[in-house]
């Protein structure tokens, strides 16, 4: 990563899901801003909400930062949730963890991990049961 980076960062409220989204699209727009091609903006913005998604469900929110270089965009969000015990189930599609009433808001099909990984270059999950989650992951220009 150069000098030269932008960075951004997000504040995920947790359990709010109208606020849901907001980070990933502010991000979209200074993307836009930046003249970043439309393929990867929608790349971008697509695993982040999902990300801001899961925090909310799952972590009580969190954080996200964005940092965009000459190379692509990386994103990385971080919370202090209850970790991910098998992270090879969560990958699965229609795994999910979420509570009743969060499906009857039409969240937690179990898509949210795997479009992630789906939308981005590369993607890293580190979680420590009972102390939270942090995935990385890029998008290359």
């Amino acid at each position: 990563m150069s000098d030269n980076a932008l960075r951004f960062h997000f504040d995920v409220d947790g359990e709010n899901f109208t606020s849901a989204g907001q980070a990933s699209v502010k991000i979209k727009k200074s993307l836009r801003e930046l003249g970043v091609d439309a393929e990867t903006i929608r790349r971008v913005s697509i695993a982040m909400y999902e990300g801001e998604i899961n925090m909310v469900i799952h972590a009580n929110g969190g954080d996200a930062d964005v940092i965009v270089d000459e190379r692509g965009i990386e994103i990385i969000l971080s919370d202090h949730g209850p970790g991910i015990a098998n992270i090879d189930q969560a990958m699965q599609e229609g795994f999910s963890t979420a509570p009743d009433n969060v499906r009857s808001l039409g969240f937690g099909a179990g898509m949210g991990l795997p479009n992630m990984k789906r939308y981005t270059d590369d993607m890293t999950i580190e979680s420590v049961v009972g102390e939270g989650t942090t995935i990385r992951m890029r998008v290359n220009f």
